[in-house]
């Protein structure tokens, strides 16, 4: 599973940040990680420089072998907790979308 970190220009990118939310998203999915092709982390402060609740963003989505991306996204104070909860959306969703072609 190959993750690729993208931020915009007010989060800084370098590679200790990239390493840790990798880590943490390879540890969230490690379960699907066989269904797994690639991740794409997108991460925002949607106020810039400026203060305010819930500005932070991540976007994650995930290519699945054979089948269309699926993308969540989610909002918090901190990017740590952005992170954490775009990563229990997408495992819910793959749970979802992986137990119901299972059933089949």
């Amino acid at each position: 599973m190959k993750i690729q970190y993208n931020t915009d220009k007010t989060i800084d990118g370098n590679e200790r940040n990239a390493e840790f939310f990798s880590d943490q998203i390879r540890k969230g999915l490690e379960r699907f990680q066989s269904q797994i092709t690639r991740i794409e982390v997108h991460i925002s402060d949607e106020n810039g420089k400026k203060d305010g609740s819930n500005d932070h963003k991540c976007l994650l989505e995930a290519r699945l072998e054979g089948m269309q991306p699926i993308a969540v996204s989610n909002q918090a104070d901190t990017l740590e907790e952005a992170v954490s909860g775009a990563i229990a959306k997408l495992k819910n969703a793959l749970q979802t979308i992986l137990g119901k072609l299972s059933s089949h």
